[in-house]
């Protein structure tokens, strides 16, 4: 129950992850605080915060419970052979589009070991919620977390034929603003986007006929000639391949962008962790190597119907360096 409170942020909280009222919860742990004659919490009207007390008592219950896990691990033989269930969390989309073919190939070849695989666009605490690998696109910040590299992806800006020869090719980022745009609020905000101009990440100001919350949504808007759209290589590839959608400003793109397994370095590695790393790593990289090169023979130079206005020459612009990223699940 304290371990609840605390993880959960509050008793109210802990109380609806727990199922039990929330009076239920705060006598609980009174009556825990009583029994061991010593202040666990001190509560105010939107947070707990724990005492000393409370600190040392909590890590000692956490390293309990994890001896507990380990002995449970250790009985049921997952370090003796891959078997047991996995936690694994994924973006959505690249989850769904690579890391479920390839979960699928694994559960063939190891029978004994069941996945849970969790789909979203949001940053899990992998311990706090017992995941045994995540799937991350982004820059990560330094954890006690042992990370895998797997590749990279591009930021790339596209719209429709279509919408091309009525509206013109942009052939410069400062272009887009005289485009209508069609942002996805969780890549970037619906008023500007980041090109590399003149060897150096810059902020384009941009107006957005369309902001969306979801991937799927700015692909289908842009096929369809509502705008230009700036999305991750991956989500737009089925789209690019198809002639739908056409790359725009490639040689503006920011640095590409890293994706790794992220998993916890905490006591043995089981076996049926060690054999998804072994089987699902090489087959990612290989993946998306494949689509990026794809992507490079797909895309062709746009064409337009109407003349675009000339502007100075922003001088040759590179696609690689470091640029600054939010480590964000898509």
């Amino acid at each position: 129950m304290l371990l609840a409170a605390v993880d959960a942020g509050s008793l109210s909280a802990a109380g609806r992850k727990l199922g039990m009222p929330l009076a239920t919860v705060s006598r609980k742990i009174s009556d825990l605080e009583t029994h061991l004659k010593a202040r666990m919490l001190i509560r105010s009207t939107r947070t707990l915060t724990l005492t000393d007390t409370g600190r040392a008592y909590v890590a000692a219950c956490r390293r309990i419970l994890d001896d507990v896990l380990e002995a449970e691990r250790a009985a049921i033989g997952e370090y003796s052979a891959p078997r047991g269930e996995l936690v694994v969390t994924a973006p959505i989309v690249f989850g769904r589009l690579h890391v479920l073919p390839i979960i699928c190939e694994f559960l063939q070849v190891y029978p004994e070991v069941n996945v849970r695989l969790a789909l979203g666009d949001h940053v899990v605490n992998l311990v706090e919620d017992r995941v045994d690998l995540a799937l991350r696109i982004g820059i990560l910040p330094d954890s006690g977390l042992v990370t895998t590299g797997l590749g990279t992806i591009r930021r790339v800006a596209c719209a429709s034929p279509a919408y091309l020869a009525e509206r013109g090719v942009p052939r410069h980022p400062r272009d887009l603003s005289a485009h209508q745009c069609i942002s996805f609020e969780l890549l970037a905000p619906a008023d500007a986007w980041r090109f590399r101009v003149d060897a150096a990440e810059d902020v384009i100001p941009i107006h957005s006929r369309l902001t969306v919350t979801i991937a799927e949504a700015a692909i289908d808007a842009a096929i369809s000639g509502a705008g230009v759209t700036c999305l991750f290589s991956y989500q737009v590839e089925s789209a690019i391949r198809g002639r739908q959608l056409q790359l725009l400003l490639q040689p503006f793109e920011p640095a590409p962008i890293p994706v790794s397994f992220l998993y916890s370095s905490q006591g043995r590695l089981p076996l049926k962790l060690r054999a998804l790393l072994d089987f699902a790593a090489p087959r990612l990289r290989a993946r998306l190597q494949s689509a990026d090169t794809a992507l490079a023979t797909t895309a062709r130079p746009a064409s337009s119907k109407r003349p675009v206005p000339k502007r100075p020459s922003p001088g040759r612009a590179r696609s690689g360096g470091i640029g600054s990223h939010k480590d964000i699940e898509r």
